[in-house]
């Protein structure tokens, strides 16, 4: 498994590299940074000149790579085209979006194979039809849809019902906290429980029909049929042996949708007005700001690479096949 392990992860490094090249290169050649200071009659030279030494832009192309790569491995992605540094502002905006994205990745995995699961199983009844179609149903609503409705629909009336507020529709915390992390925690949750259930309506039922797809599939094999008629207990067919090779494609697609979530997550940022990292990076490829929208697609480029990487991993431990391949 160690050998296999470190073979996966020396694919991983070179692909982030061919990665951080692609990245560079394409915005490299997307425009101007200083456009907006050139179309300014009264920004004068000597500032563009100085951002342009700033931004290492009279280098050739190659050295403002190595130059950008380099900064990038010491966790510093260069200034924004104001002078403020890169980093700093998008780890804050970064911590933000994680704050719905893990809980919500987390609740979606096992709400997905649990009623991927009973689905399967229950195929062709009543159960298994009505998971069948609510995840159509939840697959073909647009996302801001969701998060308008749990906000109309859900937030709202449960707050006047109440008599205070129990979930936030607006920021990802109060303008008046104070006090220490548990202190805030309350108020924390009340921000973050809509985002995190929109992602979960959002992103739980294509992996939960993936689910019930790899199920059905494992459910019809042999091996199955043997343990069955060796007398083995139902539960432990289904989740020793059945579940276990079921979850293999399963893994692949929550890995890739992890990324595609952080990446993704700009929709609800916007519904719920919250400043993470998908609003942080739209604004700066609106305003040409070239360093940090390298920032943020090398970040979901390394999650991207880092979740196949893990996705290898429990791949292998999953099937020994794999690793000894």
């Amino acid at each position: 498994m160690l050998g296999y392990t470190l073979r996966r992860l020396a694919w991983a490094i070179v692909i982030m590299f061919v990665a951080s090249f692609g990245v560079f290169f394409l915005v490299a050649h997307s425009g101007d940074p200083l456009a907006q200071l050139r179309a300014n009659p009264k920004t004068p030279p000597q500032v563009i000149a100085n951002r342009r030494a700033l931004l290492h832009l009279n280098d050739p192309f190659l050295t403002r790579y190595f130059i950008w790569l380099k900064g990038a491995l010491h966790g510093d992605f260069g200034t924004r085209v104001d002078g403020n540094p890169v980093g700093p502002q998008m780890w804050s905006h970064f911590w933000i979006t994680l704050r719905m994205v893990i809980p919500a990745t987390i609740i979606s995995v096992f709400v997905a194979i649990w009623l991927g699961v009973w689905a399967a199983v229950r195929q062709g009844r009543m159960a298994d039809t009505l998971i069948t179609v609510s995840n159509f149903l939840l697959i073909s609503v647009p996302v801001f849809v969701i998060g308008l409705v749990l906000k109309d629909f859900v937030a709202i009336p449960v707050n006047k019902h109440v008599g205070h507020t129990i979930f936030y529709t607006v920021g990802q915390q109060s303008a008046t906290i104070s006090g220490g992390f548990f202190s805030r925690l309350p108020d924390y949750a009340a921000h973050t429980a809509l985002p995190v259930i929109t992602l979960v309506l959002v992103s739980y039922p294509l992996w939960a029909m993936y689910q019930r797809s790899s199920m059905l599939e494992e459910l019809n094999r042999d091996y199955v049929r043997l343990a069955r008629a060796k007398g083995l207990h139902p539960r432990r067919v289904l989740i020793r042996h059945t579940l276990r090779n079921a979850l293999l494609p399963v893994t692949t697609v929550i890995a890739l949708d992890f990324a595609a979530i952080l990446a993704g997550a700009l929709v609800t940022e916007i519904v719920f007005d919250w400043s993470g990292i998908g609003q942080w990076g739209f604004a700066a490829t609106v305003g040409l700001d070239f360093n940090s929208v390298q920032a943020y697609l090398l970040l979901t480029a390394f999650f991207v690479v880092a979740f196949n990487f893990l996705a290898d991993v429990i791949y292998g431990l999953l099937d020994p096949r794999i690793r000894l391949a």
